[in-house]
């Protein structure tokens, strides 16, 4: 009975044993990888030393080799991206300065459109004043017609 644990103890404890087991598994996992660049890194030195001589270190050695190529190859696609993609915003930017010109050309026109518009309307509206002019015209020439009509018979009698 005495050795029974209080219950929020208990959980601390739980709690903290949790964080020490991460802390030693990151720990753990650190030393694999300090482990994994010494042992390339002494491959590396015996092989610019030509001290590989079992075929363990032959292994690494090759397996070495064909990663170098590996990040070789992945560089030179990334070089290659990078190519394609400085290409396609050199193509972007042709456009955008394109959609630009275009731009000013639709608002110059526009612009043009409107003095078309109203020079229209003014035309349009002088056209109906002379046409009003024309109607009061004829219709005084057909007043003068009859008038004209009345007048001679009466003076020639």
């Amino acid at each position: 009975l005495n050795n029974v644990v209080p219950k929020k103890q208990f959980e601390q404890l739980q709690t903290s044993l949790r964080e020490e087991q991460h802390k030693a598994q990151q720990l753990q996992e650190s030393l694999q990888q300090q482990a994994e660049q010494t042992c390339r890194q002494l491959v590396r030195a015996q092989a610019s030393r030509g001290l590989l001589c079992c075929p363990l270190q032959e292994e690494h050695e090759r397996l070495l080799q064909a990663a170098v190529e590996q990040a070789e190859g992945l560089e030179h696609r990334l070089r290659s991206a990078e190519a394609v993609l400085a290409e396609r915003a050199a193509q972007l930017k042709d456009a955008q300065v394109q959609l630009s010109r275009n731009k000013l050309l639709i608002e110059d026109l526009c612009e043009e459109n409107r003095r078309f518009t109203v020079a229209l309307q003014a035309a349009e509206l002088k056209q109906k004043s002379t046409e009003e002019k024309n109607q009061l015209l004829e219709e005084q020439a057909s007043a003068l017609k009859q008038l004209i009509r009345k007048i001679t018979p009466a003076s020639l009698s």
